[in-house]
């Protein structure tokens, strides 16, 4: 039922997490990068899901179309050509029910590298916005997203999984709060996003002195209005660096935000007198690696803050444990939704059928046979001929939910190529149309 979704990505399991800056799409350009990949690649639907854990594309492919994308999502995604094999090392795959599952456990938090990660499920919401924004999802994304983001609030809501550090924004903090605690002093947060913002809140809670810096004034001006804070906009904080101890940045920008420059000017300005405290919690980076070494600044990057992490990922295994029951019921329940969801429009199509072919007979029926019947008789017929039309047409779809529930892969092709062509194409069209149109209003 499933065959058609795929997962095509690279997360931190496999790689330095700071090294999947190499394959982030560069900022602004995934609309028309996204459109000419799905078009070249016959993907019916496509979604882009960038994080500081991984990278990845969730797809639905059209039909008839299985061969591996890794390599075209390998150029896509480095813009370079892989030699033979390195698409395949470097990515990894998902198809069917396990690219469900593998969206599911990212949802949950349960593929992060801070299992019960805070911040994910409002990234993987973005992800199916912005895919319904470039229109390129349609009812299996949507109907596979909403789920997903289902059971994510269920893993919240049903297991102690999110307590304690779970965010990677509040990992970040704790090692500003220790630097604070020791010198005293201001805090900047450059960039609105879920890590500023999980970070502000953080520092607010611990009655921290920070500020809010961002490329657009009017964004740091909401954020910091939050929490009484001050704020400025990217250029001004450039052109006239305030006194800091530490910074925690975490933006889009595909270049670094801080340069030598920049970075050494902000650095003569720390008012303790020692080395600067850069987080970094950007992918690409946001503060550039080797003007902090060259400054000897000290950098904290998502690697160092993923190993932070690990030291608390035992601990946490047990309440993965009920969190993946939960995602292992919600897959049994997704076959149900989405036969109804996606081959809705099938079974409609297979009783409007039934339902003509009953009226057709009916009228041959009354003009030949039954001419002399009055206006009653023959309305009681047609009532009677579409009932029976329903309950028979019932049988089959009946049977047709069975196969697509529990069936093989290829149940569907296999009984529409019973049928005579003309109404085989009829219900595959009934099934392309009721698939094609996005909704905006999913979960």
């Amino acid at each position: 039922m499933f065959s058609d979704l795929g997962i095509v990505g690279i997360s931190w399991r496999s790689n330095a997490v700071e090294a999947l800056d190499g394959y982030a799409l560069p900022n602004g350009a995934e609309n028309v990068s996204l459109h000419a990949f799905a078009e070249r690649n016959e993907l019916t639907e496509l979604a882009y899901l960038s994080t500081c854990n991984r990278i990845e594309l969730i797809f639905s492919r059209g039909p008839g179309t299985n061969r591996d994308i890794r390599p075209q999502a390998y150029a896509l995604l480095t813009g370079q050509t892989p030699a033979p094999g390195v698409a395949e090392r470097s990515l990894k795959a998902w198809q069917g029910e396990g690219a469900c599952e593998h969206l599911f456990l990212v949802a949950a938090g349960l593929d992060s590298a801070a299992v019960g990660e805070a911040e994910i499920a409002g990234q993987v919401r973005r992800c199916h916005d912005n895919a319904l924004d470039l229109g390129l999802s349609g009812a299996r994304l949507e109907l596979v997203f909403e789920e997903a983001l289902k059971i994510s609030a269920q893993v919240r809501g049903e297991t102690r999984l999110g307590q304690g550090r779970v965010s990677l924004a509040e990992i970040a903090v704790d090692r500003v709060r220790e630097r604070i605690a020791r010198t005293g002093g201001k805090v900047a947060l450059i960039g609105v996003s879920p890590m500023t913002e999980r970070a502000a809140r953080s520092l607010a809670k611990a009655r921290i002195d920070f500020l809010i810096v961002n490329r657009s004034a009017d964004k740091a001006r909401i954020l910091a209005e939050a929490y009484t804070a001050e704020h400025l906009s990217l250029a001004a904080f450039l052109a006239d660096p305030p006194a800091l101890e530490a910074i925690i940045s975490a933006t889009g920008a595909a270049d670094s935000v801080l340069t030598e420059t920049s970075l050494e000017r902000l650095a003569a300005r720390a008012p303790s007198g020692e080395p600067l405290l850069l987080v970094d919690m950007a992918v690409p980076a946001d503060i550039d690696p080797e003007a902090c070494a060259k400054l000897g600044l000290t950098r904290i990057g998502m690697d160092q803050i993923v190993a932070d992490t690990e030291r608390n990922r035992a601990a946490r295994l047990v309440e993965a444990a009920q969190a993946r029951e939960l995602v292992d019921d919600a897959l049994a329940r997704l076959h149900d939704r989405f036969a109804e969801r996606v081959y809705g429009p099938l079974f409609g199509a297979l009783q409007q059928r039934y339902r003509r072919t009953a009226e057709e007979g009916v009228r041959r029926l009354l003009k030949k046979e039954l001419k002399g019947l009055g206006e009653t008789e023959r309305a009681a017929i047609a009532t009677w001929s579409e009932v029976l039309a329903r309950r028979f047409a019932h049988i089959p779809c009946l049977g047709l939910r069975g196969l697509l529930h529990d069936g093989p892969e290829g149940s569907l092709d296999a009984f529409l190529s019973g049928l005579d062509p003309e109404f085989a194409e009829e219900l595959r069209a009934a099934v392309k149309n009721g698939t094609s149109e996005p909704r905006r209003d999913s979960a």
